[in-house]
């Protein structure tokens, strides 16, 4: 599979993985009071959580577009990685759009609409585990890791299937609207309930 992903791809990938996990902890310890080991933790906690979550999305895309026989691959986007980065330290929000997975080729609707909707299916099946950790833990900070990955790719799920502009929501619609339906009702509901906890 690693020879499926040029080095110029897995160099975007871990420079797109680091400056959004960045972001996060940014988020995390904005208010200050954090000593060193814990933000240690707040990064490495953002890189299992959203980093994995971000990178297994864009690999979904790319290997499901493989799948039909396409070139696949991620690009980052400077400009928007900054933004992240900058939006975070100032003003305590992220706005991660760090880059797309750009199919090389002529793709129908429907396999332009299950390409789509691989990055938000895997999302949803990354909060099995992280749910699993939150309720099985017992607590403490791997019930926190656990809560942070459910709500992260429950929030990453939801934005994408968006039917708007150039995210997988629009184009999984343009397939089929059914499958579109249970994959946006699933994603909200997911963020809905881990919002609650």
């Amino acid at each position: 599979m690693l020879e499926r992903i040029p080095l110029r791809e897995r160099r975007d990938l871990l420079i797109a993985w680091l400056a959004i996990s960045i972001a996060f902890t940014l988020i995390y310890i904005r208010g200050g009071g954090v000593d060193p080991i814990g933000l240690v933790f707040f990064f490495v906690m953002s890189l299992v959580t959203v980093g994995v979550a971000f990178v297994l999305h864009e690999l979904a895309h790319k290997f499901a577009a493989m799948r039909y026989g396409y070139w696949a691959e991620f690009q980052k986007d400077n400009q928007m990685l900054l933004v992240a980065v900058v939006m975070a330290a100032l003003v305590g929000v992220v706005f991660a759009a760090p880059g797309a997975t750009y199919v090389y080729g002529n793709a129908t609707r429907t396999e332009n609409g299950r390409i789509s909707a691989a990055g938000p299916i895997t999302n949803l099946l990354l909060c099995i585990p992280f749910a699993a950790l939150m309720l099985l833990s017992g607590g403490g900070l791997l019930a926190l890791v656990g809560l942070v990955g459910l709500r992260v790719n429950a929030m990453i799920a939801t934005f994408n299937m968006l039917p708007i502009s150039v995210l997988d929501g629009r184009k999984v619609l343009a397939w089929n609207p059914a499958v579109f339906a249970v994959l946006i009702v699933a994603s909200a509901g997911l963020l809905f309930w881990s919002l609650l906890l």
